[in-house]
Parts: C-alpha cells; sequence; structure tokens
C-alpha cells in the first residue's frame, strides 16, 4: 500500500517512476472507471514498465463519472466552475488531509514559511460559490499565515488598495492571489508601486473579459502593480496538487507531480522537449481518485521539468479521442 510518507518523500527520478507505477497498479484494480479505460485502450498491467506506457484519463470524465479509487466516505467534493447549464467536473475526495499536505507542502517548496507573509486574497467568482478547492487551499493559508490583516477581498477595493498599500509600505512580505480579471479591475482602479508584494494570478477571465496571451497580460499585471514579475499557479479541480510560475509563465512541480505532453494528433503518444503538445499531469497526491490525467491544456516541457502552458484544446483540435468515451 502506498502512503502519503511515500508521495511526499520522493527526491528522484527512478523513486518518482517507482511510486508511480504502483500507483498506476493500485489504481487500476480499485478505480472502476480507471480500469474500465484501461481495458478499452487493451492495456496489459503487466507489461506497463515506465510511466510513458501509463493510459492517462482524460478530464472530462471527472463530468461524468465518480472517479474514486477507494470505498471510504467522501469527506469533500470539489467542483469546477461553469456557466448556467454546463456540465462541471466533480472530484470526490475521500482523504482531504491529502490535499491539505499537498499543498502546504507545494507552497513551503517553493516560498518558504506561510507565516513569513500576509495573504491577501482577490477571487470573486470562486467565492461566491461553493465547492472551489483553490477557496478550500487559500482560506487555510490565510489561518496558516496567523495574520490578522490576511484575508478575502469581494468586491471591497477601496480596502484592499489601503490596505495593500499600507502592508507594503510597511515591509511586510505580502502574497496577493487573484483571478486574472479581478487584478486587472483592481489596477484600473489604482497604480500601485509595490516593493515587497508578489501577485500571484490564477489564471481565468470567467467570462468578464477578453482572454489575453499571457506576455501581454503580465506587461500589464507588472505595470499596474509597479512589480518585475508575475507569479502564477497551476491547478485545477481533478488535481490536489499545485504548480507554481515565478516569472514568465514557466512552471515548476513539486517532486511528486510530473507532466508530459502527448501528441496533438494521436493521443496515446507523445512529443518531446520544446515541442507543442497536450498536457498530461501525473499527481501522485491523487492516490484515493486518479493519478494521470489528461488534460484540455497545450504546452511545453524543457529539459529541466519545468512547462509552460500555452492555451487550451478547443472541440476540433482534439485528435485520436475516440476511444476516450466510455
Amino acid at each position: 500500500m502506498i502512503t502519503p510518507t511515500d508521495i511526499f518523500t520522493i527526491t528522484g527520478q527512478k523513486q518518482f517512476e517507482k511510486i508511480a507505477l504502483k500507483v498506476f497498479r493500485y489504481q487500476y484494480e480499485n478505480n472502476k472507471v480507471y480500469n474500465d479505460f484501461c481495458k478499452l485502450l487493451n492495456t496489459d498491467v503487466g507489461r506497463v514498465k515506465s510511466i510513458q506506457q501509463i493510459p492517462f484519463l482524460p478530464i472530462q470524465f471527472f463530468k461524468s463519472h465518480e472517479v474514486v479509487s477507494n470505498n471510504d466516505p467522501v469527506q469533500a467534493t470539489f467542483s469546477s466552475s461553469g456557466t448556467t447549464g454546463m456540465i462541471t467536473s466533480k472530484h470526490l475526495v475521500t482523504d482531504v488531509a491529502i490535499y491539505e499536505e499537498s499543498y502546504r507542502k507545494g507552497f513551503a517548496d517553493f516560498y518558504g514559511n506561510i507565516e513569513d507573509y500576509v495573504v491577501l486574497a482577490l477571487l470573486p467568482s470562486y467565492l461566491e460559490r461553493g465547492g472551489s478547492s483553490l477557496i478550500y487551499m487559500v482560506e487555510d493559508l490565510i489561518k496558516l499565515s496567523n495574520r490578522t490583516e490576511s484575508g478575502f477581498y469581494l468586491h471591497n477595493h477601496d480596502e484592499l488598495i489601503k490596505n495593500l498599500i499600507a502592508l507594503d509600505d510597511a515591509g511586510q512580505n505580502v502574497i496577493l492571489i487573484g483571478v486574472t480579471y479581478a487584478l486587472l479591475d483592481l489596477i484600473e482602479k489604482q497604480k500601485f508601486q509595490l516593493k515587497n508584494t508578489i501577485i500571484m494570478e490564477t489564471g481565468g477571465m470567467k467570462g468578464k473579459r477578453k482572454e489575453m496571451i499571457r506576455e501581454e497580460l503580465h506587461e500589464q499585471l507588472c505595470a499596474g502593480f509597479g512589480v518585475t514579475a508575475i507569479h502564477s499557479e497551476y491547478g485545477m479541480t481533478e488535481l490536489l496538487s499545485q504548480a507554481y510560475s515565478l516569472g514568465d509563465g514557466i512552471f515548476e512541480c513539486p517532486s511528486w507531480i510530473q507532466i508530459l505532453l502527448r501528441d496533438t494528433e494521436d493521443a496515446l503518444s507523445y512529443v518531446g522537449t520544446g515541442k507543442t503538445g497536450g498536457i498530461n499531469v501525473i499527481d501522485l497526491a491523487n492516490i484515493n481518485s486518479c493519478s494521470f490525467i489528461a488534460t484540455q491544456d497545450l504546452g511545453k516541457k524543457y529539459a529541466n521539468n519545468s512547462f509552460e502552458v500555452l492555451g487550451r484544446f478547443d472541440n476540433s483540435d482534439i485528435r485520436g479521442c475516440n476511444l476516450m468515451v466510455l
């Protein structure tokens, strides 16, 4: 049996692959949806000897199926955002403690001790609905910061502006984590010159603004906040871990996550570093659901295992996916 300790103490590629293969076999045996999918692909489990041979479950299955790998009671159900009438993804989490350990350790790996920061959150579209895994994470980080100044802001921009300027001027380390359109709204109301604040965007216009390419977006945010780099968080409802970019849109993963890029014309083969492909994520923290997810994001991977998100597939871009519907 794989334990959270096994997952969160990975130190190298050989250890990652060994645990990933154990997780694959466990989920093949215990996750009916994943088992059915693997059988549809005629997967011979005994011949799967590398992570490249593991089948990746299309992320759409979280919209239509209960993707779980045990019979334990569901402790939390995280759901994706969506417009009225849209079918949303649901991630059934049977051990919330694993999610908490994943994002706490992941944050610490990239940013250090949470108590060194005041955490300000501008996430209105997430805060106004239930079931957001991002809100769960940020709410916990706010509590762990142990600072009375930390907190959520909805539409009270004037209060946020006042507090952000005061904290930054006082030399306090601040992280402002915000949904993209809300950060743009904020800098339209007030221009900043921040010296001690990290701006972290979580992506997404949520239908509030026209989508922008990353370079243009980060240029506007840098100018508006007076900072030299915009940080980003890459996560989603269907995962229990995050990758982080400390600038330039280049993401790095904690040791229990890896990215593979599938060929856009053949979902069962892979492209090399520096080439564009569909992002497949191995998230070993998903031990109780599915750790092998084929996302709808396009990206590039680099030699040091960092990666860049370039956009998303639309329905006409998906190739070789006729096998991906049960």
